[in-house]
């Protein structure tokens, strides 16, 4: 059984869907970090059966809405002196801005180079997003697995 053990201040990442930790890990600019990080996969669990956890021996900023975008199921556990202080249950963005990008060849987005566009949720089953210039629906399920 492998130990890895708790963290005295910083931040973990639970519940994140098994196989999309890396991703996280990755988008987070996790494997650049000059400080302790765990990314832990395939860890059982009785909610999930399995699942990943990333542990931050760190303070750092998070972007909810990336993680809320990757997996709506994640959890982020705020710790000190090895306990949890803050739980936050993230879930999928209702408005996401300059994360996505069009995928209309003709919306003004993609001819202009437009930064900073809104997206709307307009679909939770399926993550669709509507674009705020020409409504056209960008799916995340299309592509990704997380």
């Amino acid at each position: 059984m492998l130990n890895i053990d708790a963290i005295k201040k910083g931040i973990v990442i639970d519940h994140i869907k098994a196989g999309c930790g890396y991703k996280i890990f990755k988008e987070l600019g996790l494997d650049k970090a000059d400080y302790t990080v765990a990314l832990i996969k395939n860890v059982h669990s009785k909610k999930l059966g399995k699942k990943d956890l990333i542990k931050i021996e760190n303070e750092i900023d998070l972007d909810l809405t990336v993680l809320g975008l990757i997996d709506p199921n994640i959890t982020i556990n705020i710790i000190e002196n090895e306990k949890i202080k803050e739980k936050i249950k993230l879930s999928l963005p209702k408005k996401v801005k300059g994360i996505l990008k069009c995928k209309n060849p003709r919306c003004v987005t993609t001819i202009e180079k437009i930064e900073d566009v809104e997206f709307t949720l307009v679909d939770e089953n399926t993550k669709e997003y509507k674009c705020e210039y020409c409504d056209a629906k960008t799916s995340l399920l299309t592509n990704a697995k997380c």
